[in-house]
């Protein structure tokens, strides 16, 4: 199989499976006074002290969670008390389960969130949180973090990033551009599932009031006994360098499947490196990711977190595709992609656009049934 669902989950990193793997030999609970217990919260506060080496945070600012959904959970919880919420329009679900009731930011046909239309929605409900990923988890598009956190200081808001997607491939120092707080998941950055976590500014780390109740770990923010193994894999997989040569691998990909006929979403807008979402016009996304899967090329459409339901991405209705919603994939090459992985992938998507044409060509001469 060639595997070009990255966005999805990232292939496990050597180092991150060996990090997991000796975090599993601690037989101790980081919450126990013991040595055994203490061995365990080093291993701990050391992946702490690592993550925040490389997220420009203070380790004491960085609530470990289960995953990037509890930790945008987790902030519009605790900051977007209170507040007006403001979410773009092609947030992940995770944003949009948590806020429900959020006032919609909307995209352009290239999926960005223009800077005058975030004003005056600022400008209409002062003190707000915004919500904003930094890279779409479908489309690759990245918004300009900078811009908006500069928005929100001028209207006494705040800003929550989700940099699930951006983090290890565009990585930025968030807080630094003004973010009050961001969410990263460890096995979108090639570690294992079932470790995210919420960064936040100094100014809020000690106003976070839990989500989830428990024994007071993770300084009273957070209960529940950490998943040590899954911390200690993604503190690692931060510490891997990403593959430079994705970006060159995406553009060859694009640029085949545009002259077979596809339209590259987002394409005037800044993208992820690994990142290109491809709509082929009268052709179903299903049909599609059965055609490749059947080559053994897995891709995808749309989220992966929609319990394996293929349907038209809000993602792509909200930059007013309409019916291309419903007849795009995304290709998400992983940090381990090799050069090739580009003809392997043209040549089984040609010949799978190619087979579906002749099939409804052929259904549309068939003679009658009486």
């Amino acid at each position: 199989m060639l595997y070009l669902d990255a966005n999805a989950t990232e292939p496990l990193h050597a180092q991150a499976r060996d990090a997991a793997l000796a975090a599993m030999e601690a037989l101790g609970n980081p919450s126990s006074v013991h040595r055994a217990g203490r061995l365990a919260r080093h291993i701990l506060e050391d992946s702490r002290e690592s993550l925040g080496v490389k997220l420009h945070a203070r380790p004491q600012d960085i609530v470990f969670t289960s995953g990037a959904t509890e930790a945008d959970a987790l902030a519009i919880h605790a900051l977007g008390a209170g507040r007006p919420i403001l979410a773009g329009a092609s947030e992940h679900d995770a944003i949009r389960a948590a806020a429900p009731d959020a006032i919609s930011i909307p995209v352009t046909a290239s999926g960005l969130v223009e800077p005058e239309v975030l004003e005056s929605l600022l400008a209409a409900h002062p003190g707000a949180l915004v919500c904003l990923m930094a890279a779409n988890n479908e489309t690759g598009v990245l918004h300009d973090i900078e811009t908006a956190a500069d928005l929100c200081l001028k209207y006494n808001s705040l800003l929550h990033v989700d940099a699930v997607q951006a983090a290890i491939r565009m990585p930025q120092d968030w807080l630094g551009l003004g973010a009050a707080s961001f969410a990263i998941s460890g096995h979108k950055a090639g570690g294992p599932m079932g470790a995210g976590a919420l960064v936040l500014a100094p100014a809020y780390a000690d106003r976070l009031h839990p989500l989830i109740k428990g024994g007071g770990q993770e300084l009273g923010r957070r209960g529940g006994t950490p998943a040590l193994p899954a911390i200690a894999g993604m503190a690692a997989a931060f510490n891997v360098s990403y593959n430079p040569d994705i970006v060159i691998y995406r553009d060859e990909i694009a640029a085949f499947c545009e002259r077979a006929g596809a339209v590259v979403i987002g394409k005037s807008a800044p993208r992820l490196p690994n990142t290109v979402c491809l709509a082929f016009p009268g052709i179903r996304a299903d049909t599609q990711l059965i055609a490749l899967d059947m080559a053994g090329i897995a891709v995808s459409a749309g989220s992966a977190c929609s319990s394996g339901k293929v349907a038209q991405s809000h993602v792509l209705l909200a930059m007013g595709l309409d019916v291309l919603a419903g007849q795009a994939i995304r290709v998400s090459l992983p940090w381990n992609a090799e050069p090739g992985a580009v003809p392997a992938f043209t040549a089984a998507y040609e010949a799978a656009i190619n087979r579906v044409g002749s099939a409804r060509a052929l259904r549309s001469h068939a003679p009658a049934i009486s």
